[in-house]
């Protein structure tokens, strides 16, 4: 703190009024009372944790402060001064903070990790990088609708050395978002210095290398950060644009209360607690006269006020009381499937036309629908199912994208945060290793912990059988149906990949739709024209039969056809599970108390794979029917190879008909 009452900041007022200036430093001050409360009930166990912002607070206060209310704004969790900024009732962040139902996340989720539509705030996850993505998104939905706001989105010092960071800040540039990306460098990492997070004299130094204005400014002056901010919006808002912006500041207590701030030199914390910029503010406005001791007192006493009191009706909120059932419908967004009859009309369709034919009239129906990925738009993707797609939509609607998977994948999810649908193409499925962080962490919980959409399809040719090796070849389905909030579509056959296709962009919750490559040009089937949709979670039984049930899907589906083609005397139920998150445990139970033997055929290596789980779920719910052990075939458990007389002995394909006569003659 301050040894003498005199401003040790340099100010500028420029043309602000003595009432905004108020503003400003109520606006400080607010967040600083609640924290220094905050921390006495940390004390006491009243809540879990906290991360301070104390002497960070003219960052988070002049930046909202610059934004229109209805413009998105995506802070960390030292940014506490944006939400009482943007005004949201004290007594619902207390209850998010001691885990109670009037908070943002039920409870499921704690400190700031949660966003709120009504204050177009998007919290961040403790993996950082995503929300810079998820920024480019909401931006993007913005320069679509012509709507002329600015995204703003938070990461500290640490953060820039995500590769997020970098992908984010590359597809704002290139498409020219209006975004600004503001990095609050407060000298430290949890305890790891700035000389050994990065290695250049500025932050800001990196907008040259993505095309983009960069700025440094002093992040503990509250009027350069507001005039500045204030300045910078003004000109995105007119020509839309990303811009960089570092926020020279220090943090004044630990990454977490738990952490200490021992690791930090003294003698720096002593040079920063002078830089104050609260009790620097509070001395300018004093020394110009525009706030007096009365108006000090009595501006504390209101906040002080307001803080108790919210807090006792915290305090006085019942805890949540656990309930399975709503715990696992929030998990998913509810969907209201409409089934639209097919067509009489049809055409002898390749998988791959029956999904572009599928995607393309879905891009007629939902004008606010955006497919994104690498190659898509003139060269019209790598297997050409978007192709002539640019040409009916434009490139606004069907967007090339840089290489960079984990990117996309948060920019699909700002296109769902901003009220848009988005389709994004994984080139291989091979490459989601690349985006996997936002898929199972940002997309598959955001429903759940607070109630915002994922309207996003991430379509996925996967499989071999095309001599394309480790790296193009995989069919890692099983990485995604093990992830609650996921849905897992894997279709064999034209009718159902159309159908299929254009109900998981209806619905509003993150669908991965495997496309099988070996199976585009090699599987035709008579296909309505017009637009239909099927039912996602619902199998499809393609023989019947009474001996065994055999269960697949995607290729494992035409290799079961082909050997029972080939032993016309063994009476199957065949079922082609079409889905595999939801799963249709009905129709599998049903067959299986029908024909008391079983067997499943997949792609995928054997071990953690979805026939494992099936053969547990028939194992456990229809024991006393069985007449044999429930039997897995799958490929082996290596890489996929490349060359064709190697591959042929990894697939399943080759072990499934003898592994059929064991389960029979059993």
């Amino acid at each position: 703190m301050l040894t003498s009452s005199k401003s040790l900041i340099a100010y500028d007022k420029k043309n602000l009024d003595d009432k905004t200036l108020l503003q400003l430093y109520k606006n400080m001050l607010k967040p600083r009372m609640i924290e220094e409360k905050m921390l006495i009930l940390l004390r006491q166990g009243k809540i879990s944790k906290w991360f301070s912002g104390i002497g960070q607070e003219a960052i988070s206060v002049g930046v909202t402060m610059a934004m229109h209310k209805d413009e998105y704004i995506l802070p960390m969790h030292r940014n506490l001064g944006v939400f009482t900024t943007r005004e949201i009732p004290l007594h619902r962040l207390f209850s998010q903070w001691q885990g109670k139902a009037n908070g943002f996340t039920k409870g499921r989720d704690r400190s700031f990790h949660f966003g709120t539509q009504e204050f177009n705030i998007v919290g961040m996850i403790s993996h950082l990088g995503p929300q810079l993505g998820v920024a480019d998104g909401i931006a993007l939905a913005s320069l679509l609708k012509n709507k002329k706001q600015v995204t703003t989105v938070f990461t500290g010092e640490g953060g820039t050395s995500e590769g997020d960071f970098h992908e984010a800040l590359n597809v704002a540039s290139v498409w020219q978002l209006p975004v600004m990306f503001c990095i609050e460098n407060n000298g430290y990492g949890l305890s790891t210095p700035t000389n050994e997070q990065y290695h250049c004299k500025d932050l800001a130094d990196r907008g040259k290398g993505y095309g983009m204005e960069s700025f440094v400014l002093d992040g503990n002056n509250i009027i350069e950060v507001y005039t500045k901010m204030q300045k910078l919006a003004a000109s995105i808002r007119k020509r839309p644009r990303p811009i960089l912006i570092e926020f020279k500041t220090f943090r004044m207590r630990g990454h977490e209360e738990a952490s200490g701030t021992k690791y930090v030199p003294k003698a720096l914390m002593q040079e920063w607690a002078k830089k104050d910029p609260l009790e620097n503010f509070q001395a300018y406005l004093k020394e110009q006269r525009i706030l007096s001791e009365k108006q000090e007192v009595a501006i504390k006493d209101a906040i002080t006020l307001e803080i108790n009191e919210h807090l006792q009706m915290a305090f006085d909120e019942a805890p949540i009381v656990p309930n399975v059932e709503t715990e696992l419908n929030d998990v998913y967004k509810s969907f209201d499937f409409k089934a639209i009859k097919p067509d009489s009309k049809t055409a002898e369709l390749r998988l791959i036309d029956a999904i572009s034919q599928g995607l393309k009239q879905a891009m007629e129906k939902h004008d606010d629908l955006v497919i994104m990925g690498q190659d898509i738009a003139e060269y019209g993707g790598v297997f050409k199912i978007t192709e002539g797609f640019v040409n009916q939509f434009g490139k606004a609607r069907v967007r090339n994208t840089p290489i960079c998977e984990s990117a996309i994948v948060e920019a699909a999810m700002g296109l769902s945060i901003a009220g848009m649908k988005a389709v994004m193409e994984m080139q291989f499925a091979d490459f989601v290793t690349s985006g996997f962080n936002p898929v199972v962490n940002y997309l598959a919980k955001s429903h759940y912990r607070w109630n915002q959409q994922a309207d996003v399809v991430i379509r996925m040719p996967c499989g071999g059988g095309v001599a394309a090796g480790p790296f193009h070849s995989q069919t890692n389905e099983a990485w995604f149906t093990k992830t609650p909030g996921l849905k897992v579509v894997y279709p064999a056959f034209p009718y159902d990949a159309k159908g299929l296709l254009t109900t998981a962009i209806e619905d509003p919750n993150p669908v991965l739709f495997f496309e099988h490559k070996a199976l585009y040009r090699s599987i035709r089937q008579d296909v309505p024209l017009e637009y239909y949709t099927l039912p996602i979670g619902e199998a499809s039984v393609l023989r019947e039969g009474t001996a065994v049930t055999v269960i697949s899907y995607g290729a494992g589906v035409h290799w079961a056809l082909e050997t029972l083609d080939a032993n016309e005397s063994i009476s199957a139920d065949l079922i082609d599970l079409r889905s595999l998150q939801p799963l249709d445990t009905e129709t599998i139970f049903a067959s299986v108390k029908k024909t008391n033997r079983v067997i499943i055929l997949q792609e995928d290596s054997l071990f953690g794979g979805i026939a494992s789980d099936l053969s547990a779920l028939i194992m456990e719910h229809c024991f006393e029917y069985l007449d044999a052990p429930v039997k897995r075939v799958a490929s082996m458990e290596t890489p996929i190879p490349f060359v064709d007389q190697l591959e042929e002995q990894y697939m399943a394909k080759g072990r499934f008909e003898e592994a059929l006569k064991a389960v029979l003659a059993y």
